[in-house]
């Protein structure tokens, strides 16, 4: 079975929670937890790259120790210290750390004095009081847990897009061999860029005496075949993931590519839409009586039904409709947009990339400036910078600058918003800056009034550009802060701040729901990487996915301006 980058980062992910909830030495820890992401954020397959004979040592943070349980994993499916950990620990538990609120030390309490073992015991101790008792929790933490946790047994099973992304790119190549194959493509809330995937659809045509039915269900990656038929067949991979393959005609391939994407909802639109005009609108076309007038495209179908063809990351029935009916679609920007990257950072803090590795990544990828934007010291865990060494690196900058060509590297800071809505560096340090990001990295659980006024407090601050990550969700991990997010929204229009989308796919902040309140309001977003090596500037893309459900378009976004326009912006605030 071929190994993908995210089975490799999902080892090391386990590794990591298993040694922290053993109190293994911090050190071992986080270099796992560093592993799995590098991993799973490299844009090359781990197993294409030992075929080719690299050195997996020249990877961030992989040492010898580590690319032999790559190459271990990649070659047989398995890793030997992961089962010796699992053997050493109650098979489920890791699953208490995406809880939010179960840190490993509170998880080895619940485990110890408890036996919680799993999530329905987990809600059964809770519904009982008797979490409440152990030191640390409370009623308040305990009902917060039975609120997350019964949350979390009853939805269905999804993945983030980005360790879906692997699986739905080698299937559809794989998919596209097979004998008679014309037109192949990855559907569904996928296809939509939805932050999370249930399951991955795919729609394929192919001429007759096609083998594309078994070579679906011979994917070396199936693990089981659910169903199957001569034009429609599901199966689980090894992975977990379902997959759902569809085999339609030619003349039916756009209306079945639309059916497909969905959402459910704005499908449900289309067809009333369908209706209203004497028409019915399937999966295998529109038709008038039985005659099919439209099917062979997506175009056609929105043509047919006196529409223009709309986005796919557009379709949530979220006025996207009326909006196409009155002209008002926006041209939603593109990766080719971005002119540069706001946010990333280096080895002086918690980056594994030195200041020129990373200009010449983003360079390499089009990017014509970079911000290198450290964590302040406040962030003592990433090595946060203080006033002086900042200035240290700002010099450094000035020099690399003076030599490098094609891109230019702009200085900046991601400084901690402190509880009080002040910022972790004082203002003369920041003045030097060509641009601040604030940022919360603590006291999430502050109250909505007093977490609002703390980020409106921190945008009065007159060296204040950007703020990052603006709800502080890690997605399915850690839920978003309470924030009145309108008013963060007016206050950086007032002020003449701007907004960032970041595109670290475990973040994905913004949501695009308030993607589009920024846009409505005329308020920039910057679309970021958050980069912490070169690797990272492919994220953008994630970033991008999120923005077009945003409706955003390369108006809306303010790292789309050449550097001298976003200079001026930048100047304008400061």
């Amino acid at each position: 079975m071929p190994i993908h980058n995210a089975d490799i980062a999902a080892a090391f992910a386990e590794i990591g929670d298993l040694l922290e909830i053993q109190q293994a030495n911090p050190f071992r820890i986080r270099a796992y937890r560093n592993a799995a992401r590098v991993v799973g954020e490299l844009g090359d397959e781990v197993r294409a790259m030992l075929e080719g004979g690299e050195d997996l040592t020249s990877l961030p943070g992989i040492g010898d120790d580590l690319a032999a349980k790559m190459r271990e994993i990649v070659a047989t499916g398995k890793c030997r210290a992961l089962d010796k950990l699992r053997t050493e620990l109650p098979p489920a538990i890791t699953e208490l750390l995406h809880v939010p609120g179960l840190g490993p030390k509170r998880v080895r309490l619940l485990w110890q004095e408890l036996d919680v073992q799993t999530l329905e015991q987990l809600a059964r101790a809770a519904r009982d009081g008797r979490i409440r008792d152990l030191p640390g929790f409370g009623a308040r933490t305990e009902a917060k847990i039975l609120q997350a946790v019964e949350a979390r047994l009853s939805k269905a099973r999804r993945v983030k897009l980005a360790t879906a992304a692997p699986y739905a790119a080698s299937l559809v190549a794989w998919l596209a061999g097979a004998r008679g194959v014309t037109q192949v493509e990855a559907a569904g809330s996928y296809r939509r860029c939805r932050e999370t995937v249930g399951d991955l659809d795919i729609v394929v045509t192919a001429t007759a005496g096609s083998d594309v039915m078994a070579r679906f269900t011979g994917y070396d990656e199936v693990s089981e075949v659910l169903s199957q038929g001569p034009t429609r067949a599901s199966v689980l991979l090894q992975s977990g993931l379902q997959v759902d393959l569809r085999v339609v005609a030619a003349a039916a391939y756009g209306a079945a590519l639309c059916y497909f994407t969905g959402s459910k909802a704005h499908n449900i639109a289309l067809r009333r839409i369908a209706q209203e005009a004497g028409l019915k609108l399937n999966e295998y076309g529109v038709f008038r009586g039985t005659a099919r007038i439209a099917g062979d495209s997506e175009e056609s179908v929105y043509r047919a039904l006196g529409l223009p063809w709309i986005a796919p990351e557009l379709r949530e029935d979220r006025g996207e409709i009326a909006a196409a009916r009155a002209g008002r679609l926006p041209q939603l920007v593109e990766l080719a947009d971005l002119r540069g990257d706001l946010h990333a950072h280096t080895k002086a803090t918690d980056g594994h990339h030195t200041l020129e590795e990373m200009a010449l990544a983003a360079k390499a990828l089009g990017l014509g400036y970079l911000a290198i934007t450290e964590h302040s010291r406040r962030l003592a865990m990433a090595h946060g910078l203080d006033a002086r060494r900042l200035a240290e690196q700002c010099d450094e900058i000035d020099r690399l600058n003076a030599r490098l060509e094609g891109i230019v590297l702009l200085k900046g800071i991601e400084v901690d918003i402190l509880e009080d809505g002040s910022l972790d560096l004082p203002d003369d340090a920041l003045a030097r800056l060509d641009l601040v990001v604030g940022a919360v990295h603590s006291r999430f659980e502050l109250p909505r009034a007093k977490q609002t006024e703390r980020i409106l407090r921190a945008m009065d601050n007159r060296h204040f550009t950007l703020l990052a990550h603006p709800t502080g969700r890690v997605i399915e991990s850690r839920a978003p802060y309470d924030v009145d997010m309108l008013r963060i929204v007016r206050q950086a229009k007032n002020n003449g701040c701007f907004l960032e989308l970041n595109a670290h796919p475990e973040r994905l902040d913004l949501l695009d729901s308030h993607c589009l309140m920024a846009k409505e309001e005329g308020v920039l977003v910057a679309i970021d990487s958050d980069a912490h090596s070169r690797e990272d500037f492919a994220n953008l893309r994630y970033g991008i996915g999120q923005a077009r459900r945003g409706w955003l378009a390369a108006a809306d976004v303010l790292n789309t301006r050449p550097l001298a326009q976003l200079r001026r912006l930048l100047a304008t605030r400061r």
